[in-house]
Order: structure tokens, then sequence, then C-alpha cells
């Protein structure tokens, strides 16, 4: 077995130096997936804010054409039972 005072086996730098790479590599990769997503999520949050503002001005036309509607089949008895008369 090696202590830890022993000298590393021949390429054992090398080796780590390679794995360290190959992790820095991963990492950069990593970061800028992260950094992609987010900026989709952001894309993402602000569709989903105008999609909710679309659908809020939508609920409120809904609203109001109910509302007239409403009003207007109030009317209609009253015109026909006057036509009839």
């Amino acid at each position: 077995m090696n202590s830890p005072n022993s000298p590393a086996a021949p390429g054992a730098d090398a080796t780590l130096d390679l794995e360290l790479a190959s992790l820095e590599r991963k990492f950069a990769t990593l970061a800028s997936h992260v950094r992609a997503l987010r900026a989709a999520n952001a894309e993402l949050a602000r569709e989903l804010a105008a999609a909710n503002t679309r659908s809020h001005q939508q609920s409120e036309k809904l609203v109001e054409a109910r509302r007239r509607l409403d009003m207007l089949l109030a009317r209609l008895p009253a015109a026909i039972d006057g036509e009839s008369a």
C-alpha cells in the first residue's frame, strides 16, 4: 500500500488532470443547460402571464355579454306581449 507520504504512481498526475478537465467540461455543459432552462422558464412565465391577462379580459367580455343578453331577454316577453295586443 502507498502511504500518504509516498510518491504518486507515475502518470497519476496526468490521470487526475484528465479527470478534472472532464469534470470541468461537464460542469460547463451543466451550467449552460441551467442558463438555457432559466431563460426558457422566464419566457414561459411571461407567456403564462400574458395568457392569464387575455383569459381575464375574455372572462370580463363574457360577463358583459351575458349581462346584455339577460337585459335583451328580459325585454323580449314585453315586446311579444305588446305585438299580440
